[in-house]
């Protein structure tokens, strides 16, 4: 059997609380293609490392 690596994966709304974004934006990004998430039925998961990479992202359109 192969060996699953380490990600953690994270609800919307955990997401949501370490961007300091509204969960509606957090369902936005993964929507846009900007966030990558996984469908586990009815609800998305992010892994942890994309959240940690979308922070180090410079924010491009302001205004």
């Amino acid at each position: 059997m192969a060996e699953l690596p380490d990600v953690r994966f994270l609800t919307v709304a955990e997401v949501a609380a370490i961007m300091r974004v509204s969960k509606m934006t957090v369902y936005r990004l993964v929507h846009a293609g900007e966030l990558p998430a996984v469908r586990f039925g009815r609800s998305y998961r992010v892994p942890e490392t994309a959240v940690t990479e979308a922070l180090q992202r410079p924010i491009a359109d302001v205004g």
